[in-house]
């Protein structure tokens, strides 16, 4: 199973991230290949000779890396090719309106085709019915979150498989 976490922008630009990161998988025993880190496009761009240098870093650590709330920031679609991605993710803003509004609808078909077309997975969030996650599987979005699939639950009420 993946653990996925969100790096915020403070946490994301800390010098110190590389080796703090590095320490946890180490305590936890973790192995880096099971450990998705997720940053968002504003995130990405604030620097993005620092952000490649880092994601460059952390995926020879065998870390994975996804852009988080795409479509949302001011990512230029350039520099797509330079982040070292493996994962796109649409922003719910987009998924809440998929089924009634065109232009959300043709806003996520093209971010899902963008993404298979650069062999990156998509996941969609904020997946609330089954007519959206209908729509996204004819999209090739085979991932997604969402309360159609679960609520947020305190970390000691997880199962563990």
């Amino acid at each position: 199973m993946t653990m996925a976490v969100n790096l915020s922008a403070r946490q994301f630009q800390q010098p110190t991230l590389v080796e703090n990161i590095k320490r946890i998988l180490t305590e936890t025993g973790l192995d880096a290949a099971w450990l998705e880190l997720e940053i968002t496009e504003s995130i990405a761009m604030q620097n993005v000779e620092f952000t490649v240098k880092t994601l460059q870093e952390l995926i020879e650590m065998g870390i994975r890396f996804a852009l988080d709330d795409f479509g949302t920031g001011f990512c230029s679609l350039g520099y797509l090719k330079y982040f070292p991605v493996s994962k796109l993710k649409i922003d719910r803003s987009f998924t809440r309106d998929i089924t009634s509004d065109p232009d959300a609808a043709a806003i996520v078909t093209t971010i899902a085709f963008l993404a298979q077309n650069l062999k990156l997975k998509v996941v969609a969030e904020g997946v609330e019915l089954q007519d959206q996650a209908c729509f996204l599987q004819q999209q090739q979005c085979i991932e997604m979150q969402g309360y159609l699939f679960g609520r947020p639950v305190p970390a000691d009420d997880i199962k563990w498989l």
